[in-house]
């Protein structure tokens, strides 16, 4: 039987560093119109963008939410719903992805979104255990 002070008392492996070898990549977190997404993956897979993930999420900007009136009662909605899109891609590329993005998604209409571009110290391919540049 294990006590507490047994699993506190042991000592843990490390866990392994993924070594920054090959190019630098960068991760581009943008939040779009839901609408806008089907246009801005045609966009993104001509520019050479091999893969994305995309989430559902719910927020507000500038625009502080809205009201809308459902059957005869007005109410507020403070979170406006959006897609939040990741991509990983190599340095060289992140300037051509941001551009894709821009110009797809917007509708020059408040709430076009907002995209953000962060440095990725690094990545790993599970499957073949490749990093950075050759993991995407």
């Amino acid at each position: 039987m294990l006590h507490c002070s047994d699993v506190f008392s042991r000592e843990r492996a490390p866990t392994p560093r993924v070594k920054s070898e090959g190019k630098q990549v960068k991760q581009i977190i943008a939040a779009i119109k839901p609408f806008k997404l089907d246009e801005v993956r045609t966009a993104l897979t001509e520019v050479g963008v091999r893969g994305m993930m995309v989430t559902e999420i719910k927020g507000f900007g500038a625009q502080s939410g809205h009201t809308e009136i459902y059957r005869g009662a007005e109410y507020a909605v403070n979170f406006v719903p959006k897609l939040r899109l990741e991509i990983v891609a190599p340095d060289s590329m992140a300037d051509q992805v941001v551009d894709a993005i821009a110009k797809t998604a917007k509708t020059d209409k408040i709430g076009d979104g907002k995209i953000f571009v962060v440095d990725v110290e690094s990545a790993l391919r599970v499957r073949t255990g490749e990093t950075n540049d050759d993991a995407l």
